[in-house]
């Protein structure tokens, strides 16, 4: 692509305005009629875990299928290579680097989205839509960490950020709280069994699975995770109580999904907006009966199966309420893959030759671009070609100020202000590459992708994740430039290209302090 065109492709502004594509226009022609939205988020699903995408002992049929009628993206990035920042700045369009509260969070963490905060689903409920999330919700709950009464409604919850309906987990389903929260209450509160959660100490006289391994009739922690037990699994976190509302792990699937096509159905002869975060690949992994021995890759294959049959269960409701082909479907994932991330599944033992990075170095937590670069597909009929492969660089970072400008909802001044209108390249009608894209490891350190190069900054970081995952970090104190060919990132060329180098410091300088000149550097690169 030639530089001057990756000029044109993003015109940096203020918040909310649009960032002309390669087309005539400048920028996206809307729709007629204003689409239905179902954003699909996987929780820890790496670019090489679909079969559309290459796998290996895996079948994807529903995703394959979704992927074979819209746009699958090779070159797309989450923000973070973790759950709670990546989440986080898909949700506002703010980098979560820009604040210090939003790292992977505990399951009593305070809100991290705040209630005055924009968000993706104030787009759409402005604009005149339904909204709802359900699933993995990882970005806290009410107002202060540690200070929730799990056993009232919640005085802060989904409700204050634009969606109105709501069932959700906490966290993640490897730490307590392990109930269901429905618009802002444990849904099937049982009060003979108040809940009790903290992070600091076990509740006197409570089982762990460091003291009580004989309890751990599921699943045993490989490192970590061997705090309260739930289920026959021990987590991460303190809790007692619960009775009937704990979960069990193995219908979790069947649960959100469930509620997810319930969702559309009431909402069918109304424009709707739904955020739908599935946990199945994260820890612990514990897949339904029906889909153990699906695959080879015991159960991080067979839950990649079951996230693919709960595809196939929404798409299936929107055929059948004949909403396909005025609904828009993202399916993407937070973050890239790990295999041993604390639980004894022996997912690393069976993978028989299957990548979950698709090949690319690194992992989740990582600097490198296994933990950023992941899949994604937009299929809407009329509006996406079937079966394109767009190679353009691409980010989360971009879905709601994109998405607003669909929907023609206003953004405030000041909200969203690292999310630009790339609607065009979502949909596939401009190839035009994002001239940059930033990405973050776990310990907040930054990378920065052009359509050219790599840069990953200086860091006194571990070489290895340090929690037992094996997984490299990508964080060195020399600076790193890999040439975007190099997609191992094998051969550091810092030392060959002193400019560059200088060049891609001075572009994370000017996003950093929110400076426009950064398209001047991009322009300068070689």
């Amino acid at each position: 692509m030639p530089k001057n065109l990756t000029l044109k492709a993003m015109t940096l502004g203020a918040a909310g305005v649009a960032v002309a594509s390669a087309s005539a226009q400048g920028v996206a022609e809307r729709p007629k009629e204003k689409p239905n939205v179902v954003i699909i988020l996987a929780d820890d699903l790496g670019y090489g875990d679909l079969s559309c995408y290459g796998a290996k002992n895996v079948t994807t049929s529903n995703v394959d299928a979704l992927a074979s009628q819209g746009v699958r993206f090779t070159n797309c990035h989450a923000t973070a290579a973790t759950s709670t920042p990546s989440r986080y700045s898909m949700l506002t369009g703010e980098y979560a680097w820009r604040r210090k509260d939003t790292e992977i969070a505990p399951g009593n963490a305070g809100m991290i989205i705040r209630p005055e905060q924009y968000t993706m689903a104030d787009a759409f409920k402005s604009a005149g839509y339904a909204t709802a999330a359900v699933g993995k919700w990882h970005l806290g709950l009410g107002d202060k960490t540690g200070e929730q009464d799990w056993n009232a409604p919640l005085p802060a919850a989904l409700g204050d950020l634009g969606f109105d309906y709501s069932y959700i987990m906490a966290a993640t389903a490897d730490r307590v709280p392990c109930v269901f929260i429905e618009n802002g209450k444990v849904a099937n509160y049982d009060p003979s069994a108040p809940i009790e959660v903290r992070y600091d100490r076990n509740f006197p006289g409570e089982p762990t699975g460091k003291d009580n391994p004989e309890l751990l009739t599921n699943l045993r922690p490989s490192h970590g995770h061997d705090m309260s037990i739930v289920n026959g699994i021990s987590r991460i976190g303190f809790m007692r109580g619960g009775g009937k509302a704990l979960w069990k792990d193995e219908n979790i699937a069947d649960s959100i999904t469930e509620h997810a096509v319930r969702f559309i159905r009431n909402h069918a002869d109304e424009p709707f907006f739904l955020y739908f975060a599935t946990n199945d690949v994260h820890v612990p992994r514990f897949p339904h009966e029906r889909f153990r021995g699906k695959t080879n890759m015991g159960h991080r294959g067979d839950a990649i199966a079951q996230f693919d049959w709960s595809v196939g269960r929404v798409l299936e409701e929107l055929d059948r309420l004949g909403l396909s082909d005025n609904t828009l479907v993202i399916l993407t994932s937070d973050n890239g893959p790990v295999v041993d991330d604390g639980y004894e599944d022996r997912a690393k033992e069976l993978l028989n030759g299957h990548s979950p990075t698709g090949g690319l170095r690194g992992g989740k937590y990582s600097a490198y671009e296994g933990g950023t670069r992941v899949p994604f597909i937009v299929r809407w009929p009329g509006n996406t070609q079937s079966g394109q492969v767009d190679e353009a660089l691409s980010s989360h970072i971009d879905l709601l100020a994109s998405l607003a400008s669909m929907i023609d909802a206003r953004i405030p001044r000041g909200a969203a202000p690292d999310s630009y209108n790339r609607l065009d390249c979502f949909l596939g009608k401009s190839l035009a590459p994002r001239p940059w894209v930033m990405e973050q490891a776990y310990d907040n350190t930054l990378s920065l992708l052009t359509p050219e190069w790599k840069y990953i900054v200086p860091s006194d970081g571990p070489a290895i994740v340090p929690w037992g995952t094996e997984i490299e970090t990508g964080l060195t104190k020399e600076p790193q430039l890999f040439k975007v060919d190099d997609t191992g990132e094998r051969n550091n060329v810092a030392k060959s290209y002193p400019a560059v180098v200088q060049r891609m410091e001075m572009i994370i300088k000017d996003v950093r302090d929110r400076n426009n000149s950064a398209l001047k550097a991009i322009d300068a690169l070689p």
